[in-house]
């Protein structure tokens, strides 16, 4: 069965795509708009219980992620590829490259969640862990990652979407698995290239967060400031964020 996503571009050089625990293949703001269709080959994976693939049973765990990544590079004939991740979606990048390291050219993390398990005291356990079920502590987590900054009408968007296009059960799946995964010891030392793109106002993953995780293990980490922008630069700052992933591909 074909695997569900979208494409973007037929250049030569390929990235998968791997969006964030809100969101799907299409939620990536006007970003898409300013991608090069014709230097690189985009292609955006929704997992599974998510967006195209909702109806798909799983899982709803990283590796099983990193299952289908592997199998859609196949079909698509690519032997290697970078990879690009957001949020969740940047753990899940690495789950990859601990799986087919030979295969990763390239890793961007965007506001990434490290390898390590996120650490969370009782109150933000509560918070997120009670997310899949009560859409108010989706808008909470919204507003924080994005600096108390945004406005209420997307807010509200982004609460909607994310309730639209995932199902609750995967919601809450996906959170398991990501947050108390440790895949530090299994990435330390890894020489491929490696961009973090974190947001100058996410209150939750911040350069510090940054400099102490992904550039403590990976030896060619490079940690980028995205002015003006939260966790969600393709939708603050989407041509800001096409130039920074761009530049760093093309180099």
């Amino acid at each position: 069965m074909a695997i569900a996503h979208r494409r973007i571009g037929t250049g030569p050089a390929r990235v998968i795509v791997l969006h964030d625990w809100f969101g799907t293949s299409a939620n990536w703001g006007s970003v898409l708009d300013h991608l090069d269709p014709d230097e690189f080959s985009y292609a955006f994976l929704d997992y599974r219980g998510y967006g195209d693939r909702r109806d798909v049973p799983g899982r709803y765990t990283l590796p099983e992620i990193a299952d289908d990544v592997l199998e859609l590079a196949d079909r698509l004939g690519w032997d290697t590829f970078s990879l690009l991740g957001h949020s969740m979606g940047g753990k899940a990048v690495q789950q990859v490259l601990v799986r087919a390291p030979e295969r990763v050219e390239k890793l961007i993390g965007l506001t990434p969640v490290p390898a390590a398990p996120y650490e969370m005291d009782d109150a933000t356990h509560a918070l997120f862990y009670g997310a899949a079920e009560d859409p108010a502590k989706r808008r909470i987590i919204l507003d924080l990652v994005t600096g108390n900054r945004a406005s209420r009408h997307w807010l509200d968007g982004m609460v909607e979407h994310s309730l639209s296009v995932s199902r609750p059960e995967a919601f809450a799946g996906y959170l398991a698995s990501w947050q108390p995964l440790d895949l530090s010891s299994a990435v330390k030392g890894n020489t491929v290239p490696v961009l973090v793109l974190v947001g100058e106002y996410d209150l939750a993953l911040t350069a510090d967060v940054m400099r102490a995780t992904w550039a403590a293990w990976y030896p060619n980490c490079r940690i980028v400031t995205i002015p003006g922008s939260g966790h969600y630069p393709p939708h603050e700052t989407p041509v800001a964020f096409a130039t920074e992933v761009e530049a760093f591909l093309r180099a």
